[in-house]
């Protein structure tokens, strides 16, 4: 129920973004927090944004998926496989169902770089890595009893989920509400595919005992 509470409140979060956003209330937020960030550039770091920006593209994070879902399969993790595979797949349907229902034109990129054609809101970049490693943390923390990892586990997805996001900020690919839309709407289905999930494992476990008393 917690779950469920967090996605509607997340969803309510993304509603009342995306209104801000189509009536233009969210520009000066946007050009103030992009400056503020862009301030901070240097070459150095504008080659370590453009590796972490790298983790979150679609041609890293469907390779990393696809070697997940092997590998989980390799280990008969096959429920955990299945739900990891059905949370990207979605992701990525998802975003492209959200980009062009908006179609929020691109900022303009610093550092020269070309702006990607699709649409920018909400960022890919930032809704896919929310739901890779959100969906990979939860897996291993499941997984593997220990508190200590368990805490560097959610550590390590949040740095990276983070990271990826300001990336896409820092490099002027998108706005600030892009990011924010981003991470929201992957939340939503994080937490939806868990919702649903644990609902179907309840009912199974309820009518295994009733199939046992018939037999």
């Amino acid at each position: 129920m917690l779950g469920l509470a967090a996605a509607i409140g997340a969803l309510l979060f993304f509603a009342w973004l995306t209104n801000e956003v189509l009536a233009g209330e969210t520009a000066h937020f946007d050009a103030v927090t992009r400056d503020f960030i862009h301030q901070f550039a240097s070459p150095t770091l504008t080659a370590t944004m453009r590796g972490i920006s790298f983790v979150g593209s679609s041609l890293f994070l469907t390779t990393a998926s696809i070697a997940m879902f092997l590998w989980f399969m390799s280990r008969h993790w096959r429920r955990d496989a299945y739900l990891f595979g059905l949370t990207m797949l979605g992701a990525g349907m998802l975003n492209t169902t959200l980009k062009l229902t908006f179609k929020r034109p691109r900022p303009v990129p610093f550092f020269n770089l070309l702006a990607p054609e699709s649409f920018s809101f909400p960022s890919g970049h930032s809704l896919a890595s929310f739901c890779f490693f959100g969906a990979l943390a939860t897996i291993l923390v499941t997984r593997i009893h220990n508190r200590k990892i368990h805490l560097i586990v959610w550590t390590v997805s949040a740095v990276m989920v983070f990271l990826i996001g300001l990336s896409r900020i820092y490099l002027g690919v998108h706005y600030t509400t892009d990011v924010l839309a981003g991470f929201t709407a992957a939340l939503i289905w994080v937490l939806t595919v868990s919702f649903v999930e644990k609902r179907i494992a309840g009912f199974r476990s309820r009518r295994s005992p009733s199939r046992q008393e018939e037999a």
